[in-house]
């Protein structure tokens, strides 16, 4: 095998190509990630109803916050990984991503703690409804105790995109999700495990994906720039400060986002199952927005990063605009298409009568949604690429504490708009990133910054 099987140049070719080719694999690993979240949700609620629904949707709520805060230092080791490469620095990856599975596997083992110990008392804050709440909680303390390898494997997939490939991170989450899809039909709806089934399908089927991962990896070291040895899974003094200086901002600024949508949730769960079960499928169709949306910001933020790394800015302005047209192209489709048919739509989750006649109204939220990731999207492809870990802070808090959670009290309970005001003051948050990032983008500021390289 040759080295450029995974690591790849993105500094050179055209831009259009560029993003495209290596956007669509990481698509289509969103797709697949989104498609067996979306089984669950399916197969949930055809065979438990709008109570099972219910308890996966406010389960899932506790655990993206903590995967937000993986997906953080991930996100780090992508922009390192990324911007090394491009200072064609190749020979100093294992020391970095040494750094980068130690810090993330530790984190990982305490969430599981964590979680274990104050999830009980986190369902209770958000008013889970007492039919969920036995569903929602089982399915926390499952996922929680696989958080290890949903950590690990993120953290794979984002240092293989920041070396340029994006098909290998694919392939392994489409192992999953085929995975994940014959375990829920045999836990759920053979068994009848109920939330539970779904959780444990999902670890099982991440475990599986990871470890595979890892075994392909180990398999061809060599090119991954990773030599397995015992000695280097450490916390090097030297790469360590660069990881939390990344890190740390990026997984506030996601989490900053999870912990205000626990807010928003405390206020919707109070309107019952229905209410709460159309937010889950809600949020299922943000997911699938978010397949393209989240493909191009992650592949964005990898051309970005090797360009900027070398020095070749002219690309990353190119990149920027790039991401921002292909987003809003797709989302603009999206929201035609959810807004002529609504029942149809969330009718293939649920079809009870309450969450039916829901739908329209939740419709023309969703469609605000889309557009809000349309901005934000390129902006995160900026931030993240050029490793600006302050401004990613900054717009972590505004967006996710300042917009969403003042925004949402203001329309909900100020205003008395009742559930479509903490509906609306929560999707229109998403739009804060773009309000600051684009500016910031057009008055040139960020060429004068500095890279993330060591030494």
């Amino acid at each position: 095998m040759t080295k450029t099987k995974i690591v790849r140049d993105l500094t050179h070719g055209s831009i259009t190509r560029v993003l495209l080719t290596f956007a669509l694999p990481t698509m289509m690993s969103n797709l697949l990630q989104t498609a067996y979240n979306m089984i669950d949700m399916m197969v949930v609620g055809r065979f438990v109803g709008s109570t099972g629904l219910s308890s996966v949707s406010i389960g899932g709520d506790i655990i993206h916050l903590y995967m937000f805060l993986g997906m953080g230092f991930a996100t780090a080791g992508q922009i390192i990984v990324s911007q090394y490469v491009g200072a064609g620095r190749r020979d100093e990856l294992n020391e970095v991503i040494g750094t980068q599975f130690t810090f993330v596997f530790t984190l990982a083992a305490c969430l599981t703690v964590i979680s274990l110990l104050f999830a009980p008392g986190m369902l209770s804050i958000l008013h889970a409804p007492e039919a969920s709440y036995a569903g929602a909680k089982a399915y926390t303390l499952c996922c929680s105790c696989g958080l290890i390898f949903i950590f690990g494997y993120n953290s794979v997939a984002a240092i293989l995109r920041g070396m340029g490939d994006s098909r290998h991170p694919m392939i392994f989450i489409g192992l999953a999700a085929i995975i994940n899809t014959v375990l829920d039909l045999l836990f759920i709806a053979v068994f009848g495990m109920g939330a539970f089934g779904a959780a444990l399908a999902t670890v099982i089927a991440q475990s599986v994906s990871f470890l595979l991962c890892m075994f392909y990896l180990y398999k061809n070291k060599e090119q991954f720039g990773f030599d397995f040895r015992l000695k280097s899974f450490r916390m090097s003094k030297r790469i360590l400060p660069t990881v939390i200086r990344l890190g740390v901002p990026i997984a506030l600024q996601s989490s900053a986002g999870s912990i205000s949508a626990l807010f928003v949730s405390s206020f919707i769960n109070t309107y019952g199952v229905a209410a709460s079960a159309i937010t889950g499928i809600g949020n299922k169709l943000n997911s699938i927005a978010l397949i393209v949306c989240n493909a191009l910001n992650t592949s964005g933020a990898a051309i970005i990063g090797q360009n900027f790394g070398a020095g070749l800015l002219e690309r990353v302005r190119q990149t920027f605009r790039r991401v921002f047209v292909f987003d809003l192209i797709f989302v603009s489709l999206l929201s035609i298409g959810i807004l002529s048919f609504p029942e149809a739509v969330f009718g293939l989750f649920n079809k009870s009568p309450d969450v039916l006649a829901l739908a329209p109204v939740y419709a023309k939220v969703a469609a605000v949604s889309f557009m809000g990731f349309a901005f934000r999207s390129p902006s995160l492809a900026l931030v993240n690429g050029l490793g600006q870990s302050k401004m990613n802070f900054l717009m972590g808090v505004v967006e996710g504490f300042v917009l969403r959670i003042g925004l949402t009290y203001l329309l909900g309970v100020v205003l008395k708009l009742g559930l479509p005001g903490f509906w609306y003051g929560s999707v229109i948050a998403s739009y804060g990133y773009g309000l600051v990032m684009f500016p910031y983008y057009f008055s040139g500021v960020w060429e004068k910054e500095k890279t993330v390289v060591v030494g």
